[in-house]
């Protein structure tokens, strides 16, 4: 007989079989199997379980739902009844013959939620007795809050039906609630996973290496080295808090330290690999430092036994074959005896190892995932090692930590990480902390933020924690100089070029701007070094190097290079520049100045892709690091080509060298001509590169806005731009630009791109909507955008940690701006404190058309002041206020105000805790608006009164298209109810 048939003609019987007992149990044992096996899916299985209704009935319905979806799914569900039924219950029931084996099913595990029910009946299990901990690891990662816990724990609940209830909750959550439940089982239950280091008993060799190893990484991490060379600060008196988020869009809250290897943000829980990305100069060596000594001195990271830190910049210089084994103990710390056993149990304990690497984008190979190392005893070239443990073909399970510029952060190398964490540099409460810490003297501190304050340019350059030390490095010059303060990060560069110059030979120093004539030389020995470590992705130089080039010791001493332990010699002195930055600020100098260069060096370092394919070195001045022909072959067949972020920093700089405000600079260094023809080669670069841009926008569709979507390579452009200063060219290459909106989302924008943006698109002829979603803007980032707000019409800022504050700032000057007409700010900061300001933008502009204020922290407080202003506006046609906490009593505001409206057609309140009593308030709106088409309600409280309301306000509406009820506090029966009487109820 069929299974079908079976299923039919049992119905009685199972259903005796299931609920005689009075218990859920098995009903619920057999949903777990059958969402597990993909027979049931999430909807069905909460049309089931319907909250107070009776077992009987809930079984009722699964049998019906079952026979409807045919033989196969009855097959499963009579096989998950014999697994479940004991063997009395069971009695007199006949079970198909024809079943399939019920395993975990794997296929559909592309997702955590997805794992969450293919595996649910083995989690159910798992679960019962940490159900505690479970919701303490979610309260700790702001997926749960104290209700939702008090709703798992609640004593009416069996320990089964608590893990039941919990997984349902989770999976409401989201992915990232899924992957912190997964991660804590994996822990709890798999051997030799992180466990407190008091719980183990390792070797007493090991113990002694761990020491060892202690404080040979305290003694490398207690000084500041990021900047090294020009002072010896302590790391505890400099150290400095950045701006530490995770890359998906829905993270919760500011991330610690300790954040970077937690729960938070898992997106790949097999995955071992942490990404820190961040731009050039926004502290992620400094980062690692820090992390490094709190575990050395056993304040931080204590799951950790061991902790291994490498720097990618000094792997480049192994050139030797080495096994996991050698690589971990030559270039961290060699034990002093019992290696082969210290080594095993870091083998056989990798949870409790983890390994650091900073600067990923340094190194010469690209990663790859091609050859792969799965043995650690096996010999191999260090960057094949280092993709391997990356990817987990090496050492699973050992956490890995790996810093990188974000730009150079591949799709292949994403598809390995367990998460990615952007550090975006410092917040405003940062700079003003840093510059305290570097100022003892409170006087000294005061004037200098006083000087940043007062400058809003050279504050938003501040944002990047390596401007903001050399400002503070250079404050005399900064407080001093007759000629302003600095505006482009040129500037910054060429004051600390100043100030280290002139510090070194106080006494012979031409004062004025004799001071680079006096060193030009050194500077152009350095110039040529730092141009050619560029090309050929080298950051450290041997003796050699130098001397091939005639850096002599006085250059050395000039500080701009540093000792670098050279990984691969024990022997020879090696050098570093004392920040990839500066290595680009000089090679960059050499350009301008060299008169070697040939003359296509500019137009080809402006067109990357040219320059990447033909070597711009042999092009410039040939070999200026003679090598054989043997090591030249070897290093092109291994090297990637010229890294592009350092290459388009150097032209960044080349522009900013070149502007009209510097030519005094370089009268007595070059001849004047040569440089002005320099500087008309870039400006008809950028002019090109811009205009290659427009002429890929495509036409519009017929109806709709033609819109330019930027590419990361445009925001350089438009850096370049306003490094040069020069407002002309800048006009002119805006000129050509005609779309209605731009867009640049995801760009990696900070407070500097955006000054750089408001500096070149204020030349705009015509309005356009600006969009800035995914960035890191942040309310000083808004302030830079200021000057271009008259050319804006629109404005999106979706997910940029803007506070209260940067809205105070923005909406004082785009009520001046005739054109402003939306703005969208979902996914932000803000509070009721600036419902006050929003308010007055509604009452003062009467072209206002949209306001978008969706998941933020806006309150019934809040709701109430938005309404004054709503009372007195006439234009609004939409407004969004979802994923906040307004409730009834904001609901009951807001309809008030919006009655007498002629002009909303969109209103948006999901998730906000609205009840019957804002939705009656709602029905009122509804009875008296004559615009309104859409009322979105989705996720909240209502209960069938309030729908009812609802219900009779529309018999008096022929407007209203849609109003939506999904996730309401309502019955099947309810929904199916209120469907018949209004079609226009969306459930």
């Amino acid at each position: 007989m069929l299974a079908e048939e079976l299923v039919l003609k049992q119905r009685t019987k199972i259903l005796h079989a299931l609920c005689s007992s009075g218990s859920a149990e098995h009903l619920e044992r057999v949903l777990d199997i059958l969402l597990a096996q993909g027979a049931l899916i999430w909807e069905d299985y909460q049309n089931i379980q319907v909250p107070g209704r009776t077992l009987y009935t809930n079984a009722r319905q699964l049998l019906d739902l079952v026979y409807t979806k045919g033989v196969d799914t009855c097959g499963l569900f009579l096989h998950a009844l014999k697994l479940v039924l004991p063997e009395a219950q069971a009695v007199g029931l006949s079970f198909s013959e024809s079943c399939s084996n019920l395993e975990e099913n794997d296929e559909r595990q592309s997702t955590s939620n997805q794992t969450l029910l293919a595996q649910r009946p083995s989690l159910v299990h798992k679960l019962q007795g940490c159900v505690d901990g479970v919701l303490e690891a979610l309260l700790d990662s702001g997926h749960f809050s104290s209700a939702d816990c008090d709703e798992v724990r609640l004593p009416i609940y069996t320990p089964t039906q608590q893990a039941r209830r919990l997984l349902d909750h989770v999976r409401s959550r989201g992915d990232l609630a899924a992957s912190v439940l997964l991660q804590y089982i994996h822990q709890k239950q798999e051997p030799g996973l992180p466990l407190n280091q008091r719980e183990l008993t390792p070797p007493k060799e090991f113990l002694k290496y761990q020491k060892k190893l202690s404080s040979s990484v305290s003694a490398q991490a207690c000084f500041l080295s990021t900047y090294g060379g020009t002072s010896h600060m302590s790391l505890d008196d400099i150290y400095t808090d950045g701006e530490l988020e995770l890359a998906e869009v829905n993270a919760h809250g500011p991330l610690g330290l300790e954040d970077i290897v937690g729960l938070a943000g898992i997106v790949n829980e097999e995955a071992d690999t942490v990404l820190v990305s961040g731009e050039a100069g926004s502290g992620k060596s400094t980062l690692l430092q820090r992390l490094h000594l709190l575990w050395a001195r056993g304040l931080a990271l204590q799951d950790f036994l061991l902790l291994f830190p490498f720097s990618c910049r000094r792997l480049n210089s192994e050139h030797n074959e080495l096994s996991v084994q050698e690589l971990l103990f030559q270039h961290c710390c060699w034990p002093d005896r019992n290696q082969e056993e210290i080594f095993q149990f870091i083998l056989d304990h990798p949870h409790q190892i983890l390994f650091t690497f900073d600067g990923l984008d340094e190194l010469k190979q690209s990663f790859t995932d091609e050859h792969r190392v799965c043995c650690p005893t096996q010999r191999a070239p260090v960057h094949v090692l280092l993709f391997n443990l990356i990817q987990g073909s090496l050492m699973k399970g050992v956490q890995k930590v790996v810093t990188s510029r974000s730009e150079a952060v591949s799709p292949l190398l994403k598809k390995h990480l367990r998460k990615e964490v952007v550090l975006k540099g410092f917040s405003p409460a940062g700079i003003d902390c840093f510059v305290r810490k570097h100022h003892r003297d409170p006087t000294v501190a005061a004037k200098v933020l006083e000087s940043m304050q007062a400058n809003t340019a050279l504050l938003g350059l501040c944002h990047s924690p390596v401007l903001c030390w050399i400002v503070s490095q250079c404050h005399k010059e900064l407080l001093g100089c007759g000629e302003g303060s600095p505006k482009t990060i040129t500037d910054v560069y060429l004051m600390i070029l100043q100030h280290f110059l002139q510090h070194q030979s106080p006494l012979k120093s031409t004062m004025g701007l004799g001071w680079l004539q006096e060193h030009l030389k050194t500077v152009l020995l350095l110039g040529q070094l730092a141009f050619e470590g560029i090309r050929s992705t080298c950051y450290i130089f041997s003796g050699t190097d130098l001397e091939a080039c005639g850096v002599t010791e006085k250059d050395i001493c000039m500080v701009f290079l540093i000792k670098s332990k050279d990984m691969s010699s024990t022997h020879s002195k090696c050098y570093e520049f004392s920040h990839v930055t500066l290595q680009c600020f000089f090679a960059a100098l050499f350009i301008v100045l060299s008169s070697n260069t040939n003359r296509s060096v500019i137009p080809k370092l402006f067109e990357l892709e040219n320059m990447r394919e033909t070597g711009l070195t042999r092009v410039c001045f040939g070999a200026c690091l003679p090598s054989s022909d043997q090591q030249q072959q070897a290093s092109e067949k291994e090297s990637k080509a010229a890294e592009t972020p350092n290459l388009q920093i150097t032209a960044m700089f080349v522009s900013g060298l070149l502007s009209q405000r510097h030519q005094n600079l370089w009268l007595h260094c070059c001849p004047s001509a040569a440089v002005e023809k320099k500087a008309r080669q870039v400006a008809k670069c950028l002019s090109k590169g811009i205009q290659k841009h427009f002429r890929s926008i495509p036409q519009p569709v017929q109806g709709e806005k033609k819109s330019m979507h930027a590419m990361p390579d445009f925001v350089w452009l438009i850096k370049c731009l306003y490094e040069m200063q020069e407002s002309q060219i800048a006009k002119d290459a805006m000129s050509k630009l005609e779309v209605d909106h731009l867009k640049l989302t995801y760009c990696n924008i900070g407070p500097v791109e955006c000054t750089a943006l408001a500096y070149v698109l204020q030349h705009l002829r015509n309005p356009v909507g600006l969009q800035l979603d995914n960035n890191s803007v942040g309310d000083v980032g808004v302030e830079q955008l200021l000057p271009c707000m008259h050319i804006c019409n629109s404005l999106y800022l979706r997910n940029n940690n803007i506070t209260d504050e940067g809205i105070r700032k923005l909406i004082a000057k785009v009520i001046q701006c005739d054109s402003f007409q939306k703005i969208a700010l979902f996914n932000n900061k803000l509070t009721d404190a600036c419902m006050q300001d929003f308010s007055y933008l509604l009452k003062t502009k009467q072209v206002f058309i949209s306001l978008r204020l969706g998941n933020n922290n806006i309150t019934a407080e809040g709701a109430t002041q938005l309404a004054e202003g709503l009372k007195v506006n006439q234009t609004l046609a939409y407004l969004g206020l979802w994923g906040n906490r307004i409730g009834d009593a904001g609901t009951e505001a807001l309809a008030s105000s919006l009655e007498k409206s002629n002009s909303l057609v969109w209103l948006s309140l999901v998730g906000n805790g609205v009840g019957s009593a804002g939705a009656c308030a709602l029905a009122n709106l509804i009875r008296k608006s004559t615009s309104l088409q859409e009322l979105w309600l989705t996720e909240n409280c209502i209960t069938r009164t309030g729908v009812e309301c609802l219900i009779q306000a529309l018999k008096h509406n022929t407007y209203v298209t849609s109003v939506w009820l999904r996730n309401n506090d309502l019955s099947l029966e309810d929904v199916e109810e209120m469907k018949q009487l209004e079609s226009r109820l969306i459930f």
